[in-house]
């Protein structure tokens, strides 16, 4: 006798995507810390020296906003994907153009050596001495993780009001300007270094498809080899708070059988 095979099923059907992709474009403000940064050349040049807290500042560019390309101020550009699961978790990729300038005439601690001679003092620091930017820019190519923390939404499911944190790292990808003592350089674009960051913000999403982001992020950037001119190399690191404003869409995904 066979035994009948009773209430048997289909094999459960998979499921496919059912999160939401993102695309976001903003500007922004940067406050940095001050920076010890050591100048060094023993091939092409004669010297070893360090500056002791250096004060830098931003550069937004601002002026003439509608004038020229949206890439010339301070910018950010990312993309990514929200889960959508009870975890409410998500991935970004990031490049976030900073501008950072050393401030010149600035009166600093130098120690260290130039042409054999040694100097342990402080020092006004010119322009035609020493001047350092990282103004194409200050670039931080980041992958961050996301988690998401719903706060509000409208009984329509057509508004979104969301907290947002973020924690990541990646590269430093500057295009360094530099003169070091006469000896001029502006780029290339090269890696030197490494970045990591934590940021917190509103996400405010509107019509499912579009939303607005203010947000503020501090990173940790640790120049480890910007190059100055043929072997000329400078090392240095600090802390940078971003103040952000950015705009997007979504484009969600749906449940397949």
């Amino acid at each position: 006798m066979y035994a009948q095979l009773e209430g048997a099923s289909a094999p459960a059907a998979k499921k496919g995507l059912h999160g939401t992709f993102f695309v976001n474009w903003g500007y922004h403000r940067d406050v940095y810390s001050n920076s010890t940064i050591r100048f060094l050349d023993r091939q092409t040049g004669n010297y070893d020296f360090t500056f002791y807290h250096a004060k830098a500042k931003d550069q937004p560019d601002w002026d003439n906003f509608f004038k020229t390309a949206p890439t010339v101020p301070q910018y950010v550009i990312s993309a990514g994907y929200f889960f959508n699961d009870k975890h409410d978790l998500g991935i970004e990729v990031s490049w976030n153009h900073l501008k950072y300038v050393v401030r010149d005439n600035q009166m600093l601690h130098m120690k260290g050596w130039i042409d054999d001679q040694y100097y342990d003092r402080d020092t006004l620091v010119t322009r035609d001495f020493v001047h350092l930017e990282h103004t194409n820019g200050n670039n931080y190519l980041m992958i961050s993780l996301l988690k998401r923390y719903t706060l509000k939404t409208s009984k329509n499911q057509k508004h979104k009001l969301s907290a947002v944190a973020r924690l990541g790292g990646g590269a430093l990808v500057p295009k360094t300007e530099s003169n070091i003592m006469g000896k001029h350089n502006d780029g290339p674009f090269r890696f030197s270094g490494w970045v990591i960051g934590t940021g917190a913000a509103i996400h405010y999403d509107f019509f499912e498809y579009f939303f607005v982001e203010p947000s503020i992020r501090e990173s940790f950037a640790n120049y480890t080899d910007v190059k100055l001119y043929e072997r000329g190399r400078a090392q240095h690191h600090f802390f940078s708070t971003q103040f952000m404003l950015s705009a997007g869409f979504n484009i969600p995904t749906r449940r397949q059988s």
